[in-house]
């Protein structure tokens, strides 16, 4: 290859390469703000409420991603689908001080119980269970039915949350069919 056509070569490339890296998830897997903000925009959400996870034995249930009353939401679903829990996200923050008084999902007249766990809170109310982590000005919540869902399970979903990459965010829709957004 001559110099002027590795010169040419480069000017062509620069503009993919420069679009090319937008940002890197904390595991270093790609993930393009553009991606993000469009699945955002397509959920009613703002970016910066979409979170995921990953459990053994675990799937999302794709019908279920979405936006509910300014949340991010999303179920996770056994492989047998006999038992799920909810990933919520809003805007917020969860401290000792208030962390008893926040209502637990739909559980309003049930007294809230805390316990922290690293990073996460743990908190019960009725027969209802979560792990929520504060982070960056939101709220990650994930939630089940204390009888359904054990607490291991809502742990491990706590301590494997994160921004999702291109191809997560893809399996998110299921208007795509996991094609991307």
């Amino acid at each position: 290859m001559t110099k002027n056509s590795r010169a040419l070569l480069s000017l062509l490339l620069l503009p993919i390469l420069l679009t090319g890296c937008d940002a890197d998830n904390e595991d270093g897997t790609a993930r393009t703000a553009a991606g993000l903000d469009a699945a955002a925009k397509t959920w009613g959400v703002e970016p910066e409420l979409v979170y995921v996870t990953e459990v053994s034995g675990y799937t999302v249930f794709q019908a279920s991603v979405g936006e509910y009353d300014g949340e991010f939401v999303a179920a996770y679903r056994s492989k047998d689908r006999a038992t799920r829990f909810g990933l919520f996200v809003d805007q917020g923050t969860l401290t000792a001080e208030n962390c008893s008084e926040q209502p637990l999902g739909e559980v309003t007249a049930k007294r809230v119980s805390c316990e922290r766990d690293g990073d996460a809170w743990y908190r019960q109310a009725g027969a209802s269970h979560e792990y929520a982590i504060p982070r960056d000005g939101v709220v990650i919540r994930l939630i089940a039915d204390t009888e359904k869902v054990d607490r291991a399970v809502l742990r491990e979903a706590a301590e494997a949350v994160h921004r999702p990459d291109d191809a997560e965010l893809a399996a998110l829709s299921p208007a795509t069919n996991g094609a991307g957004i």
